[in-house]
């Protein structure tokens, strides 16, 4: 049950975003992530590579992918997990192939990242989004890539619902160009003043210098979230910012 040097070369290459682009693949780990993808059937799944326990646990859906099977003992599975904690199971999975749906765009509420870094941002934007049944995300180029394992581990499964992908926001508004855009600065009204309405796109800026010069000269809404009376802190996480933003325009 040990994997050979050219798989186990071939698996540790897809940490890194060049040979993710390159053979056009994502890796999935985890017990309650790896069988949420098996029971969707809407991603091709390369190969599944998990202890047998797990294999014996989750046959049908195993069966189910017709995806080729590597059984390993715990420490293989070690040597190409990036999780802190024991693992069962990994798979290797094809990227989405997405394609910009422009009716839907057009009806509906979206969000466009200007240069997130985090993957733990990202991927909890793509869980609010999920949450909040918004199914489009874009993101501008330089941002984190959204099928790197740190953003797919932190959405919790929302890249197998939420559509997310890299457009510049100019290529973004060509398509939309009557489109509302509201975006996230601090000297913007108030959210619950003027609450985004759908359809539109909700823009997020970046971790520490939020919105670019040149997104914000595009905004239709320059709107914020209002401090409670006595806060103190400067700013709120993008993440955090997102959940509130969403909350409020899915609650008009």
């Amino acid at each position: 049950m040990k994997l050979s040097i050219n798989q186990l070369k071939y698996l540790k290459s897809l940490h890194g975003r060049k040979y993710r682009q390159k053979y056009h693949n994502f890796i999935v780990e985890g017990t309650k992530m790896a069988a949420e993808v098996l029971a969707a059937g809407n991603l091709e799944v390369e190969s599944i590579v998990a202890v047998p326990d797990w294999l014996d646990a989750n046959s049908r859906l195993v069966e189910k992918s017709n995806a080729p099977v590597s059984p390993v003992a715990e420490g293989e599975l070690k040597k190409i997990s990036l999780l802190s904690t024991p693992n069962q199971v990994l798979l290797v999975v094809k990227q989405p192939d997405w394609h910009f749906e422009k009716n839907e765009v057009e009806t509906s509420l979206s969000l466009y990242l200007d240069d997130i870094r985090d993957p733990g941002n990202l991927g909890t934007i793509l869980r609010i989004a999920d949450w909040f049944g918004i199914g489009w995300v874009f993101c501008s180029p330089g941002s984190v890539e959204a099928l790197s394992p740190k953003v797919v581990q932190a959405s919790m499964g929302a890249f197998l619902r939420v559509k997310c992908f890299e457009l510049d926001f100019d290529e973004l508004k060509s398509h939309l160009p009557g489109l509302p855009v509201y975006g996230m600065v601090l000297d913007g009204a108030s959210i619950f003043d003027e609450k985004p309405n759908t359809p539109a796109i909700i823009a997020i800026g970046n971790e520490s210098r939020g919105l670019s010069a040149e997104i914000q000269s595009k905004l239709t809404h320059r709107i914020s979230i209002p401090k409670g009376i006595g806060g103190g802190a400067e700013s709120l996480n993008a993440a955090v910012a997102t959940g509130i933003v969403c909350a409020v325009a899915m609650n008009t």
